[in-house]
């Protein structure tokens, strides 16, 4: 008896084929992650900065300092809440403003401002600094990271950029005081020695 021919692709063609479809999907799927990750690494992503209002020019007063929240210079649609960031702002002079990052230079925990102290407070490691946001005491490497102010009619506005995050300890030069903290760098400055 003779056996019938078989009707349709031979089962090592379909092997193959499904083989190389895997291999294709596999393919695609890592080019979908790799791709955006490679950019991500390389720092080619780049973030537009943008300015934000934050409040009208007479709703701040001088010598004060407040949180002010704005948009991220880039959200995600999926975002949500997560988009809004904030800053510290503090009205200086008529037309002049500072502005600090909420995020302490030590791992990027909030800070908060005390009033009374006239000093940024990072609860979570002890982190101080300043009302011009230098580094009174602490573990915070540098000083709070400062964006950028502007006045446009009756607008204050906020160079937007993304959350600094913390990044190699700079050298005592770069941080304006030396071992021992601001007093010591004090001291050295009028002549009065060392505390090492």
């Amino acid at each position: 008896m003779i056996a019938p021919a078989p009707s349709g692709p031979p089962e090592g063609g379909r092997r193959r084929f499904l083989s190389r479809l895997s291999i294709l999907a596999g393919a695609v799927a890592a080019a979908l992650v790799g791709i955006p990750s490679g950019r991500f690494l390389l720092g080619l992503r780049k973030v537009p900065q943008v300015w934000r209002r934050v409040g009208s020019l007479d709703g701040f007063a001088i010598g004060n300092t407040v949180e002010v929240t704005f948009l991220d210079p880039s959200p995600l649609p999926w975002s949500g809440v997560s988009a809004r960031t904030a800053a510290w702002l503090r009205r200086i002079g008529d037309q002049r403003f500072l502005a600090f990052s909420v995020h302490c230079t030590h791992l990027g925990c909030p800070v908060r401002w005390l009033p009374d102290a006239e000093l940024f407070m990072c609860p979570c490691h002890g982190g101080v600094f300043y009302e011009d946001g230098r580094v009174a005491s602490g573990p915070p490497p540098r000083p709070l990271v400062q964006y950028p102010v502007r006045v446009r009619g009756d607008a204050v506005e906020i160079l937007t950029s993304p959350v600094p995050i913390t990044g190699p300890r700079p050298e005592a030069s770069e941080l304006g005081h030396y071992r021992g903290g601001a007093n010591a760098c004090e001291r050295r400055a009028r002549g009065g020695g060392s505390t090492s």
